[in-house]
């Protein structure tokens, strides 16, 4: 433990064929000196994230929170200056690595600021020139969208939950999401009922 505290770190990835990506913030945060991280598969618009919950409300008074980048702890530009402003009326540290960011000094958290802003920008004009492109193929008869992985997948996630396994096992074995198995099981549920 280092004397101002530990650093503690909490990790990312939208979904779980994103594996090797939780790996590499693994292991740069454990460069960084991570003495405990919390890591999960869920997307950052969720409002649910249950292991950042956890990890923000372990770290205690002198340690140093720890992320590889902005977007993996916050949402947004907003939630992302209050999970800060949060942790440092704590005493917590905030350090951002691939920014080379921390918040202990008035210039991080100036810097901090004025990234995420950048950050949030940057997301919204993407989405833009996303939502163009979609468009445009639309108009072309280009488009078909997002081919529906989970769906294709209900009969297998059924039947593994019919051979009696349980939601981690399917989540294992199908590669579908943990929410997705849910919903096809409660359709199933539904579909029973009426």
């Amino acid at each position: 433990m280092n004397p101002t505290g530990a650093v503690i770190a909490y990790a990312r990835t939208s979904t779980l064929e994103q594996r090797a990506g939780l790996e590499a913030q693994i292991a740069q945060l454990k460069a960084a000196g991570a003495t405990k991280i919390f890591s999960e598969h869920v997307s950052s618009v969720s409002t649910v994230r249950p292991k950042l919950a956890e990890a923000l409300a372990y770290v205690r008074e002198h340690d140093v929170f720890c992320v590889t980048a902005a977007d993996r702890l916050a949402r947004n530009t907003i939630d992302l200056l209050n999970i800060v402003d949060d942790l440092t009326k704590r005493g917590v540290t905030v350090r951002i690595l691939n920014m080379d960011l921390d918040t202990s000094t008035p210039t991080g958290r100036l810097l901090l600021s004025l990234t995420a802003s950048i950050c949030q920008a940057e997301r919204e004009w993407m989405l833009e020139r996303q939502r163009y492109g979609i468009a445009k193929a639309k108009a072309e008869g280009k488009y078909r969208g997002r081919a529906p992985t989970a769906q294709a997948k209900a009969s297998q996630v059924r039947a593994l939950k019919a051979e009696g396994h349980g939601v981690a096992e399917i989540v294992r074995r199908t590669g579908v999401s943990r929410a997705s198995v849910y919903r096809i099981l409660e359709a199933k549920e539904e579909t029973v009922a009426a």
